[in-house]
């Protein structure tokens, strides 16, 4: 378990910080900024969480969770060196909880027949700003995946995929399961 008991340390002064190996970086490093947008993802998941019902709550809750492990994971790149500690890693099973979930909410959903413009609901609001945040994460996953000299798992990827697609599902959820959605009208102002 973490524990923190001092809050600033000043070791970040000069624009470095740590990563979870104990190694300096820049704060504007692509591997400092992809889990820095994880957990700016985290912050619009908890922000839905305070317009969601009971059923999406605890699914976004444990989204939560999930996204500070996949920080931990982004945080602790891998090494040659046998490691003093075991990282945390996302595994396939968090992947196939969201997936199992997705399906769940989904299946009360009709199909869509135009493009949905994030509003309805202050939870689908809420819920298509992470859907956003979170694809800017995986789009910087992605970079640094294919950065020479880093290392990205293949499930931290699927997962950063598969929650933006959950996040849109349970946009559509809240809005009375997509009754509510508004939809785009291309060309309507012309």
């Amino acid at each position: 378990m973490v524990t923190l008991n001092r809050i600033y340390t000043r070791t970040g002064d000069k624009g470095t910080t740590a990563l979870a190996d104990g190694q300096r970086r820049s704060k504007a490093d692509l591997r400092v900024e992809t889990y820095g947008t994880v957990d700016e993802t985290n912050a619009c998941v908890g922000l839905a969480r305070l317009h969601a019902d009971a059923r999406l709550s605890a699914m976004l809750g444990a989204i939560q969770n999930d996204l500070f492990d996949l920080g931990a994971d982004l945080a602790t790149p891998p090494s040659t060196e046998p490691p003093a500690y075991e990282p945390l890693r996302v595994v396939q099973s968090q992947v196939e909880r969201l997936e199992t979930d997705i399906d769940a909410l989904n299946a009360d959903i009709p199909p869509l027949k135009s493009f949905v413009l994030p509003g309805g609901s202050a939870a689908s609001a809420a819920l298509h700003l992470a859907r956003t945040v979170c694809r800017r994460a995986e789009r910087l996953a992605v970079q640094l995946a294919a950065t020479e000299g880093e290392t990205v798992s293949p499930e931290a990827l699927k997962y950063l995929n598969r929650l933006s697609d959950f996040l849109f599902v349970a946009s559509r959820a809240a809005n009375a399961n997509g009754a509510d959605d508004v939809l785009w009208v291309p060309g309507a102002n012309r």
